[in-house]
């Protein structure tokens, strides 16, 4: 009898994730930004990462999307570690398909890297009328995989406005379940959402809905504080909703989530974009209580930075300064490090986070910024800024791309943003340094979401302590 094995890349804790091979691919969201009238596509671009390859910094594959005007977004594996969770229902499935969604479109890519790991072929799309009528959401936005399932965060309904949520695919066939939730409380916003798998929990975050960011940030919205700016906890299988967590109507748009790894850890970080009370930026902490509540800290604050008003885009020129604007986090597959990018200043942070109550910053460096435009080696000034984060599951080496929502990136950075990818070395104990040989600039195009093959420090959850 033939023994089904899962996949080498599922690991049943953290620490084996840790000492698994180094990755030696990245898949990276590559947008159309419309200089070239919006007449190409978006597209999936393969990065070579293989220390000592003739071609490592190099592009070299990429699957262009059948469509144009989709936005790419926050796109996932379709299996992971939690399929080795005791009651998982497919430990034989493997980590081959990326998801890769449409923000503006409401179409989801499934794309297949087995055959031709450096030309991946698309075997698959969803379209929105499927998604639509099964689910009534749109705009997905972010794609987890899970122990029973492919989940899918959306912004909002078809119309545009609320709710957002989360529905449900599976795993093999790809086929739109239907939405997630049974009772949804009184969350109406959406954006991330994560979990705590050994204690049935969910989290979600808030941004907007469709109609709240498509555009660019809506002044009137953001210092009224009607951006999200509440956490929602969830029972996992029930999946009605069991706590609404508000962090102040002054913390604007709370977005990503990362969750300790170790799954005897029942906390997390969560990251705010701007306070309307003086410009900062935040890192917040959750924290799971012996009766199951929830409850927040904030941790982190990065204060905005001073600007003479000729230096800034419209949408900041009457407050005088730089926002932070922290886009993106990520925590390493140990829990002892926690990245912040801050896209409108231009800094990527890390903080030891051992006591995740008390981070300490043992590492900065500065990229791009609405000001600074600090420069890299390879480049000179850049625009942009560090955006999304994603760090090996050996949590040595992080990547960074500077592209975040293109209405955003218009918005912040109105003389055009150049879209760039770069790599930094981060040595165990502390400190950031830029790889001289990782340097990708995207000409007329704009990186966004870095995926490593194997798996990375933001697309795992485990089941297993080390």
């Amino acid at each position: 009898m033939a023994l089904l094995k899962p996949d080498p890349t599922f690991y049943t804790s953290p620490g084996e994730a840790q000492q698994a091979p180094a990755e030696t691919l990245a898949y990276v969201a590559t947008l159309n930004t419309g200089s070239n009238g919006d007449s190409a596509p978006d597209a999936l671009s393969v990065l070579d990462l293989e220390k000592g390859s003739s071609t490592y910094g190099d592009l070299v594959g990429r699957v262009d999307m059948p469509n144009v005007g989709d936005e790419l977004h926050h796109f996932g594996w379709n299996a992971c570690s939690s399929a080795l969770c005791p009651w998982a229902a497919h430990p034989h499935v493997e980590r081959r398909y990326l998801l890769v969604p449409g923000l503006r479109s409401s179409r989801i890519h499934v794309i297949d890297t087995k055959a031709d790991r450096h030309r991946p072929e698309i075997v698959k799309v969803i379209e929105r009328e499927e998604i639509e009528a099964k689910t009534g959401y749109s705009r997905p936005h972010t794609i987890h995989c899970g122990p029973d399932g492919i989940y899918v965060s959306a912004l909002g309904a078809p119309d545009g406005d609320g709710p957002g949520g989360i529905f449900l695919l599976d795993h093999e066939t790809f086929d739109v379940k239907g939405p997630w939730e049974s009772d949804r409380g009184p969350q109406e916003l959406a954006y991330d959402f994560w979990w705590h798998l050994n204690y049935g929990t969910v989290l979600s975050s808030e941004w907007g809905t469709p109609n709240m960011v498509e555009d660019g940030v809506v002044p009137d919205l953001l210092l009224g504080g009607k951006y999200g700016h509440r956490l929602h906890v969830w029972d996992l299988d029930s999946r009605s909703h069991r706590q609404a967590v508000d962090l102040g109507a002054e913390q604007q748009m709370v977005l990503e989530l990362r969750p300790a790894h170790d799954p005897n850890k029942a906390y997390g970080f969560v990251g705010v974009v701007v306070s309307t009370a003086d410009l900062s930026a935040s890192v917040f902490l959750w924290e799971r209580g012996d009766d199951g509540s929830v409850s927040v800290e904030k941790v982190i604050s990065i204060p905005a930075e001073p600007a003479e008003e000729d230096q800034l885009p419209p949408a900041l020129k009457p407050f005088g300064a730089v926002p932070p604007l922290i886009t993106d986090i990520d925590l390493s597959v140990d829990d002892k490090d926690l990245y912040v990018s801050a896209w409108g200043t231009g800094e990527l942070k890390r903080f030891d986070v051992t006591d995740p109550h008390r981070p300490r910053e043992t590492g900065s460096i500065r990229l791009g910024g609405i000001v600074r435009r600090a420069p890299h080696p390879a480049a000179g000034p850049l625009n942009g800024g560090p955006q999304m984060v994603e760090l090996s599951r050996d949590g040595r080496r992080v990547y960074l791309t500077n592209s975040l929502y293109a209405s955003w990136d218009a918005q912040f950075y109105p003389e055009g943003l150049d879209g760039w990818l770069t790599g930094l070395d981060a040595p165990e104990g502390g400190g950031l340094s830029l790889d001289p040989d990782l340097f990708v600039e995207f000409e007329g195009e704009r990186p966004h979401q870095v995926r490593l093959e194997g798996g990375d420090a933001s697309s795992d959850s485990y089941c297993f302590p080390d």
